[in-house]
Formats: structure tokens, C-alpha cells, sequence
């Protein structure tokens, strides 16, 4: 019985792997075929858009960065031709400045769409969602106040549910994320990269909420529709290096990197390394993905960002990144990213004030809380050497 449960799920993912090739196939085709459309066409700012937006798709799908920047010099060209009723350019715009974290470009083209259809309740969504990454929680509020009778609508129920999230209310987001999988399943029309991704969103949900149970069984229930995820396989790999099966992450790992070179899987699979005894591999690993993050311009993804500190790895470069980057961005995030640089530089009386900043939510979240109890436990061990010294 064991072995044919095992021929069956292998049947199974060769199934699921087969659809999906299938679907990434028919979208190259669309790209081929709105690209050549676009070639004999100087003036067609619809078909820009439309190949914009499979752009978009691609890189979802594959990890293809570089589509995301394709996706905006279409999308950029389309509204040079023709504003009237070209409104999803902007959306497409918006979406491609997005995946490449550029927020205050983002927000213009999104307020943009909000004006030209403010009866539609996705661009009011994605305007929050840009407006709560950049920090703009006011606006967030009002605007995400005025959606939640639009809550059932897949578009914008990911971005309700990262706003509770934010502050503390997980089963709130718990519900909201859960009631969008349901509906996108039962979604023909949607590609399974897309169905997939509400899995994702629930499995780092309940990750970040204590429940690594819960989370491997939703990043499963993604993979079972979607193998070669790149981004369930990452999670995968981050999952099990916290649970302490390092074998598992590399695997997981590995299986990434060659899709995708994904500075933080580099890190994942350094850890992992390093845990089995691997030095030499993990600093060969750790080294790539600092230089990796180093040599970009402008500001680092957090996340790549908490691997270099946890790590003494370029601390004042990356405290500097973070520092400039609160002038335009200043969410909870970056002000925790702050707060540990300023830890790791041994600044506690600068950390902790940051770290104020990254709680004043109430966000419930397992990094915050090890940076604030570290950054406390070091306040307190500095006071009391201080209050000794005082003494004698």
C-alpha cells in the first residue's frame, strides 16, 4: 500500500508538472505572438499593454526579473500612445514598479488608475497595499475602511488580509486568505501560478503565526497544483531550516537556485550548511549573496538584508541602505531592519527607538520579536554594568 501511495503521488506531481509546463507554454506563445504583433504595429498601445501584462505573468511564473522591466517599458510606451480608456496600463505599471520595489513611482501610476475608475474596488486595493508598504498608514486606513464590503473579491482580500496581519489580527487574515483559495480553486480560468499563490500566502501566514504544521501543509497544497514554484520551493527551504531538518532545506534550496538565483534561498542554503558542519560551503554561499545584494543600487529586500546583519556582514553598508531608504518607505519593516542594524553596530539606546517604530501596529511577527528581546536583553545587561561601575 505505501509503495503504491508513492507511485500515485509521483503520478500525481508528474501530472500537476506536465499542466503547468502546458500553461507557461500556451503564455510564451501569447508573448511571441503579442510581440510580433507589436514589431508591425508602431501605434497599437493595446497590444503593448496586453504584452505587458503576459510579461507580468512570465515573471510570476518563472522568477524572470527582467520581464518585470519589460513589463514596465511596455506598459510606459501604451500610455504614451493613449491615455483614454487605457486604464489597465496604468494598473500593469503600477504592478511592474511593484515587483521591482519601486514605491514612490508605483503610487503615482496606482492614484492615476484611482482616478480615472474610482468605482473600481482592485485599484483602490492596490493603491492601499502601496500605500501601507511605503508606510502611508493613514491613507491605508481610510481606503482599506471603504473595501471591506468589497472583502470577497480576489483582488483585493490579499491585500485586506496583509492589513490585518499588520496589525496583529491573524484569524481575521486567516479567513480572508482562506475564503480567497476557496474561490480561486474553484476558478477555471485562473492560471495555477495564480491559484497556487493564495496557498503560498496562507502558508506564510501561518508561518509568521507560530504554526509550522499548518504552513507546510498549505506550501504542499501550492506545490501539488504548481512543483516547480520557485517561490513555494523557497518557502520550503526556509520552513525546514527553522525546523532544523538542514538536509530537507538544501534540497528545497538547490531545487530553487537552479531555477532561480535567489539571494535569499542562498542564505537559507548557507545556514543550512553551516549547520551540517559545512563551512566551507556555507561561506562560499553566504559570500555570492553578499555580493550579490552589495553590488545593487538603491535599497536591499529586507529579508536579504536581516541574513547580512544576523551575520556581521557588511553591517554599516547595509545600516546605511536601511537609514536612507526610511526617508521615502517608512514602514514597520524598515524600521525594524533599522533597529537590528543599529543593534548589530552596538547602537541599543538607537535600536530600541526603532524598534518602537516597527511595533507601533501591533504586529504580530517572530522576527520582531527576537530583535526586540534581543535589543532588551542587551539594554538591560548595559544598564546593569553601567549601575555596577556606578557603585564602586
Amino acid at each position: 500500500a505505501a509503495t503504491r501511495d508513492t507511485r500515485d503521488a509521483r503520478a500525481a506531481r508528474a501530472a500537476a508538472d506536465s499542466a503547468a509546463a502546458q500553461e507557461l507554454a500556451i503564455h510564451e506563445a501569447d508573448i511571441q505572438f503579442y510581440a510580433a504583433k507589436v514589431a508591425l504595429d508602431p501605434h497599437g498601445a493595446q497590444d503593448r499593454a496586453t504584452l505587458a501584462r503576459l510579461y507580468l505573468q512570465h515573471a510570476r511564473e518563472t522568477g524572470a526579473y527582467d520581464d518585470n522591466i519589460r513589463a514596465e517599458s511596455l506598459a510606459r510606451r501604451s500610455l504614451q500612445m493613449r491615455t483614454d480608456h487605457n486604464a489597465p496600463a496604468y494598473g500593469i505599471l503600477a504592478t511592474a514598479l511593484l515587483a521591482q520595489h519601486r514605491f514612490d513611482e508605483a503610487i503615482v501610476a496606482a492614484e492615476s488608475l484611482a482616478i480615472i475608475e474610482p468605482w473600481v474596488p482592485s485599484h483602490r486595493a492596490m493603491l492601499g497595499e502601496i500605500a501601507f508598504e511605503t508606510g502611508r498608514y493613514a491613507m491605508a486606513d481610510t481606503i482599506f475602511a471603504g473595501l471591506r464590503a468589497d472583502a470577497h473579491k480576489l483582488d483585493v482580500a490579499p491585500r485586506l488580509a496583509r492589513w490585518a496581519e499588520l496589525h496583529g489580527q491573524v484569524r481575521q487574515a486567516r479567513y480572508l486568505l482562506h475564503n480567497a483559495w476557496t474561490d480561486a480553486r474553484g476558478m477555471k480560468h485562473l492560471p495555477r501560478e495564480t491559484v497556487a499563490w493564495f496557498a503560498l500566502r496562507l502558508g506564510d501566514l501561518e508561518s509568521r503565526a507560530g504554526q509550522p504544521d499548518s504552513a507546510e501543509r498549505w506550501y504542499r497544497e501550492g506545490l501539488a497544483l504548481s512543483p516547480s514554484d520557485y517561490r513555494l520551493l523557497a518557502a520550503m527551504a526556509r520552513l525546514n531550516l527553522a525546523r532544523g531538518d538542514y538536509r530537507a532545506a538544501v534540497r528545497y534550496g538547490e531545487d530553487v537556485i537552479g531555477r532561480v538565483m535567489d539571494p535569499a534561498t542562498l542564505g537559507v542554503l548557507s545556514d543550512a550548511h553551516a549547520a551540517l558542519g559545512e563551512a566551507d560551503r556555507a561561506e562560499e554561499l553566504a559570500r555570492v549573496m553578499e555580493l550579490s545584494v552589495t553590488s545593487q543600487d538603491g535599497p536591499v529586500h529586507r529579508q536579504w538584508e536581516l541574513f547580512l546583519l544576523d551575520h556581521g556582514r557588511s553591517v554599516d553598508l547595509i545600516a546605511r541602505k536601511a537609514e536612507a531608504e526610511l526617508r521615502s518607505r517608512k514602514d514597520v519593516h524598515g524600521y525594524d531592519a533599522l533597529a537590528w542594524a543599529r543593534f548589530t553596530q552596538g547602537r541599543l539606546a538607537d535600536a530600541r527607538v526603532a524598534m518602537d517604530s516597527a511595533l507601533r501596529l501591533g504586529t504580530r511577527d517572530p522576527v520582531f520579536e527576537r530583535h526586540r528581546a534581543a535589543i532588551d536583553v542587551a539594554l538591560a545587561h548595559a544598564r546593569g554594568a553601567a549601575s555596577r561601575v556606578a557603585a564602586r
